[in-house]
C-alpha cells in the first residue's frame, strides 16, 4: 500500500463557530449568521434577514455582529456592490473576506432565493470551504484607483491622437507619412498653423526643429492637401482635448509619486540606517525604494512599477510564493490529472490590469540583449512569439515577487550569452558533428593550437 502523505489545511480552511455571510445585491443585502445553539447543543442557530447597502445601515450591522462575537464575515463579489460592506465592516474591526461568486454556487437541484444563497454561503463559511479573494490594504486601494484612471487617461488620449490623424487624413494632409508620430513640437506647430490659416507646404514644413528639419522636402509635399475651416474647427477641439488630458495625467502621475512616498514599506534604507520617503538611493543604500528595485528589472519602468505596486501590494506573504502569485495572476495553465491522464486547462483572464502592465514590460524586454530578450526569442523560435511573451511575462512576475519579499534583493542581468555559457564545450562539438553528419559530410577534429604550430 502507498504510503499516505499528510496533506496540510490552509490558514482559510478552518471551522469557524461563529459566521456570518451577505448576499449582495444594489440596493441591498441578505445577511445570515450561524452560530452556536445553546438550548439545543450540537446543533446551529440560524438568522436571515435583509439589511438596506447605506452606511447608516451597514454601520448598525456591524455593531450587532460584534455583539453576537462573528469571527469573520463572507461577502459575495458581486459587481463594485460590494465596497460598502467591507469598508464598513472591516472599519469596525470585523474579520472581513471577499469571495468569488463562481466558487460559491448552490447545490444544482435546490431553489435559488437571496434567502437560500446567504445561508449556503455562511454554512461554507463555517467549513472553510471558501477561498478568500485578495484585497489590498486601503493604502493599496488607494492607490490603485489612481493608477487605473491614469491609465484609462492614457488610452482615452491615445483615441483622440487616432481621431486627429484620420481628420488630417479626410483634409489629404499626409504628415504622419512622413513624421513617425504627431506628438512631437514639429508636428504640433504646423497643426496649429493650418488651423490659424497658414495654406503654403513650405512655410508650414520651414516649421520642423531639429531632425525634421532634413524633411522638410517631403514634409511640403505631404502638406500640400485640402484643409478647410471646418477641419480647423475639429482639430482645435481635438488638440484640447488632447491637452486637457494631458494636463489630467499629469496631476495624477505627481498624485500617484505622493501616495507611494506616504506608504513605508515602499521606502528605502540610507547606509546610515535612517529611512523616509527620500532614503535608500544613495550608491551605499542597502536598500533601495520599492519603486527604484522595480525600475531596475529590464523593460519596467516607474510609472509600470507603480502600477505593479497598486496591482499586487508590497506585503507578498499574502501569496508566499512566487508560484501562488503566478497562479493569482492566471499566468499559468490549469492541471488537471484524472488517472494516469494529465493535461492542462486553460490559464484563466486573471487580473486585466496586472497582466496588460506585465505584457508592456515583457514585449519592451524582448527587443534587449539581455537575458530575458534571449530567452523570448529562443523560445519564440520553438513556440511562438504569443507564448513567448505571455513565459517572459511570467518570469518578470517572478522577479517582482523576490524584489518585494525581500528589500535586500536587487535585479541582476543574467546576461545575453547565458545559455551559450551553460552549454558545455564538449556538448556544443557533439551537436556541431551530428548536424554535419545528417548532411552526408565526415567530420574531422583538429585542435586549433596544433594547426597553429
Amino acid at each position: 500500500m502507498e504510503e499516505p502523505r499528510e496533506v496540510h489545511d490552509e490558514e482559510y480552511e478552518r471551522v469557524w463557530q461563529r459566521v456570518a455571510a451577505v448576499d449582495v445585491a444594489k440596493a441591498s443585502g441578505v445577511v445570515c449568521t450561524r452560530v452556536p445553539d445553546e438550548d439545543r447543543p450540537g446543533r446551529r442557530r440560524c438568522h436571515v434577514w435583509t439589511v438596506t447597502a447605506t452606511m447608516n445601515a451597514v454601520t448598525e450591522l456591524a455593531d450587532h455582529l460584534r455583539g453576537l462575537q462573528i469571527q469573520v464575515v463572507t461577502l459575495e463579489s458581486t459587481s463594485d456592490y460590494w465596497r460598502v460592506w467591507w469598508a464598513v465592516l472591516e472599519t469596525a474591526g470585523l474579520k472581513v473576506q471577499l469571495v468569488n461568486a463562481r466558487a460559491v454556487k448552490n447545490v444544482p437541484g435546490r431553489a435559488k432565493t437571496d434567502k437560500k444563497d446567504a445561508v449556503w454561503l455562511a454554512k461554507l463559511t463555517e467549513r472553510g470551504l471558501l477561498q478568500p479573494s485578495f484585497v489590498p490594504p486601503p493604502e493599496i486601494r488607494r492607490l490603485r484607483e489612481f493608477t487605473r484612471l491614469r491609465a484609462d487617461l492614457v488610452h482615452e488620449r491615445s483615441r483622440y491622437w487616432a481621431r486627429l490623424e484620420k481628420l488630417l487624413e479626410r483634409a489629404l494632409i499626409k504628415i504622419s507619412a512622413v513624421a513617425s508620430t504627431l506628438d512631437t513640437k514639429s508636428t504640433r506647430a504646423m497643426i496649429e498653423a493650418l488651423i490659424k490659416g497658414e495654406r503654403n507646404p513650405k512655410a508650414l514644413a520651414d516649421l520642423a526643429q531639429r531632425r525634421m528639419r532634413s524633411k522638410r522636402d517631403q514634409l511640403a509635399e505631404a502638406l500640400d492637401g485640402r484643409f478647410e475651416p471646418h477641419h480647423g474647427e475639429l482639430a482645435r477641439i481635438l488638440l484640447d482635448q488632447i491637452d486637457a488630458l494631458t494636463a489630467q495625467i499629469g496631476q495624477l502621475e505627481t498624485r500617484v509619486t505622493e501616495l507611494i512616498e506616504q506608504i513605508p514599506a515602499a521606502w528605502g534604507v540610507d547606509a546610515d540606517g535612517v529611512t523616509g520617503p527620500q532614503a535608500g538611493y544613495g550608491p551605499d543604500a542597502p536598500v533601495l525604494p520599492a519603486i527604484a528595485r522595480l525600475d531596475e528589472i529590464t523593460g519596467c519602468g516607474v510609472i509600470a512599477a507603480q502600477a505593479v505596486i497598486a496591482e499586487i501590494g508590497l506585503d507578498m506573504t499574502v501569496f508566499g510564493t512566487p508560484g501562488r502569485l503566478v497562479s493569482w495572476a492566471k499566468r499559468c495553465p490549469q492541471t488537471r490529472q484524472s488517472g494516469k491522464k494529465t493535461t492542462t486547462g486553460r490559464s484563466g483572464k486573471g487580473n486585466p490590469w496586472l497582466n496588460g502592465i506585465l505584457g508592456e514590460i515583457a514585449a519592451a524586454a524582448a527587443k534587449t540583449d539581455t537575458f530575458l530578450g534571449e530567452r523570448y526569442r529562443r523560445l519564440a523560435r520553438r513556440r511562438g512569439k504569443r507564448k513567448a511573451l505571455a513565459a517572459i511575462a511570467r518570469s518578470i512576475l517572478v522577479i517582482i515577487f523576490h524584489l518585494l519579499a525581500d528589500r535586500e534583493a536587487r535585479f541582476c542581468d543574467l546576461g545575453s550569452d547565458f545559455y551559450d555559457n551553460r552549454i558545455s564545450r564538449d556538448r556544443k562539438i557533439r551537436n556541431h558533428i551530428r548536424q554535419l553528419q545528417a548532411l552526408g559530410l565526415t567530420v574531422t577534429l583538429t585542435p586549433a593550437e596544433t594547426t597553429a604550430a
